[in-house]
């Protein structure tokens, strides 16, 4: 009960990206850099179990960016033909590779660093991926030009790629859909037929993370754009109450999120974020714990799963590490609460 766990990435270590750096570009190569991600792994799963983190993840060390490290591996991705493109509706820029062809997946993408992870840990393991229609809008697309055929045509790749982790002994997968929060409309049409399509089969749970993005400066200056409240997730939150997803990721710590949504998730698994990743300053237990107490009166405490608001890449490891603990240590004071 009460379960913590983490929306995905932590920061990289300085030896082998820049710190505090959106698609830090690798400071080693060849085999030096195959090792260096696989240390990185290891350190990111020590630093959860020794927070007493309960579900991990492998911090997504071994990749550049959480959309490019599964397009690495797709053909009919063109790395070469990079553009710069306005992403999530324009809010920021991006340089993003072109589809020039057919899509299809070269190799798993992922595999290896399930594997790894899995054999380097004890307790519940989650692995992130990007959702079809995040993926679709990180894209330059000169073979579909069709939205929902690009991601229903990626929601086919994930699946056969999600069916091989959960074979692995993977615990949790979860889709990455930022996209989610931007276009509402195309959510309702094909978002969640393209979430069906990725998970047919998947053995493990599954999970979406939904959030208002990291904490850069141009998620920071869209967010106060939102008025008083945001409510993007009254639209959504129904959409995926009836859905076939199992778990739902979102923030709430330090958000404008009206924390009454949360009970149109009913039913389903919600990771509630208890700490804020666009700020350096660390939480307190006891802030952490109030966040998990007013989510509670919305979510039964079985279905609660404290989490991050969203991933801590772009965080110093000092920082990281330090709401990390008090992620623990808050939700473990609400669960000797409810045990009561």
């Amino acid at each position: 009960m009460l379960l913590t766990t983490i929306v995905g990435s932590l920061p990289k270590p300085s030896w082998l990206a820049a710190p505090r750096t959106l698609w830090a570009p690798w400071r080693l190569s060849g085999v030096a850099l195959e090792e260096g991600k696989r240390d990185a792994v290891l350190v990111a799963l020590r630093e959860q179990e020794t927070a007493g983190i309960d579900i991990v993840t492998d911090g997504e060390q071994s990749r550049q960016h959480f959309v490019h490290g599964f397009l690495e591996h797709v053909e009919g991705v063109d790395f070469a033909r990079r553009v710069t493109i306005g992403i999530r509706a324009d809010r920021y820029k991006a340089e993003v590779p072109t589809v020039t062809g057919p899509l299809r997946r070269l190799r798993s993408a992922h595999a290896a660093d399930v594997a790894f992870a899995r054999a380097h840990t004890t307790r519940k393991l989650k692995f992130t991926i990007p959702g079809p229609m995040t993926i679709a809008d990180t894209l330059a697309d000169e073979h579909y030009r069709d939205r929902r055929r690009l991601a229903l045509e990626f929601a086919r790749l994930i699946n056969e790629e999600a069916r091989e982790l959960a074979a692995l002994g993977l615990d949790v997968l979860q889709l990455d859909e930022p996209a989610f929060n931007v276009y509402l409309d195309d959510v309702a049409t094909w978002g969640i037929d393209a979430l069906h399509r990725a998970i047919e089969g998947v053995t493990c749970t599954t999970a979406v993370h939904i959030c208002y993005g990291y904490g850069i400066q141009a998620n920071i200056d869209w967010k106060a754009t939102l008025g008083g409240e945001w409510r993007q997730y009254e639209q959504t939150f129904p959409l995926l109450a009836r859905s076939r997803i199992a778990q739902v990721s979102l923030e709430c710590a330090n958000s404008r999120v009206p924390l009454e949504l949360l009970a149109l998730l009913e039913g389903k698994d919600v990771l509630v974020g208890a700490v804020d990743v666009a700020s350096d300053r660390i939480e307190s237990p006891d802030e952490v714990a109030a966040t998990i107490r007013r989510a509670l009166a919305f979510v039964p405490p079985e279905r609660l799963y404290p989490c991050t608001n969203c991933g801590m890449v772009p965080l110093t490891r000092e920082v990281a590490r330090g709401k990390l603990r008090a992620l623990a240590a808050g939700a473990a004071v609400v669960r000797r609460e409810v045990a009561r």
